[in-house]
């Protein structure tokens, strides 16, 4: 499986990353994401909670991501799932977090996956992967980065060219159900719960700065 080659350090930002085996695709439907996105809240936690046993007791999707927490492990600023692969914007609580949390994540969603397409072995393709963010501009860059993926859906060549419609993009990301983009530009909905951005620094100031930075990078050739 590989030798990860960076050490992780409190209070700094990573850039966490992962995809399917053989790029499978690991979220075929709506509730895999589904699932995944409710994990993302649920394992970021000092406890272990069993989203099967909340099923049991008749809590709902929607009631998982209202559940009180203990401790956080990591605080998440971005995050994004495709097809085949995720994307996260994490900044490290404590000694060893991310790793625990990586951990309780890929399980989860790996015993649900195998166990709802009856398969066995490996889900995802080794040890997640991490980029340390270590300077200003490219922890500000990642906050494009993560939340512009699903634009490769509709426009496989965006990055390559200029956007052939922007109104059709910014539509589609605000409905792209499956990103941060919908709450970083303020719409209302449970999966808000996910992010916590209070130690990040305070690049948007405002819903609409974040739109604006969002246009610029669509507009931009530098991508």
């Amino acid at each position: 499986m590989g030798i990860r080659n960076i050490q992780f350090i409190e209070k700094e930002y990573y850039h966490i990353y992962n995809r399917g085996v053989d790029k499978r695709i690991i979220f075929n439907e709506k509730r895999d994401y589904l699932r995944f996105a409710t994990l993302l809240y649920l394992c970021n936690s000092t406890e272990n909670v069993s989203i099967t046993d909340c099923f049991e007791k008749g809590i709902n999707f929607k009631d998982l991501l209202n559940l009180k927490r203990k401790k956080t492990l990591v605080e998440i600023g971005a995050w994004c799932l495709m097809p085949n692969h995720f994307h996260l914007l994490i900044r490290e609580r404590g000694d060893g977090n991310i790793s625990v949390f990586m951990q309780k994540l890929a399980t989860a969603y790996s015993k649900y996956y195998n166990n709802k397409n009856e398969r066995t072995g490996s889900l995802f393709e080794g040890k997640f992967k991490a980029k340390h963010i270590d300077n200003n501009n490219y922890l500000k860059y990642m906050f494009a980065y993560i939340n512009l993926n699903p634009v490769k859906l509709i426009d496989s060549e965006w990055k390559e060219s200029k956007i052939k419609n922007q109104d059709k993009t910014r539509v589609f990301l605000k409905k792209y159900k499956y990103s941060s983009y919908p709450d970083l530009i303020g719409e209302s909905r449970i999966e808000n719960k996910i992010l916590n951005t209070k130690n990040f620094p305070k690049y948007f100031e405002t819903f609409e700065e974040f739109k604006k930075f969002i246009a610029d990078w669509l507009n931009s050739d530098e991508k």
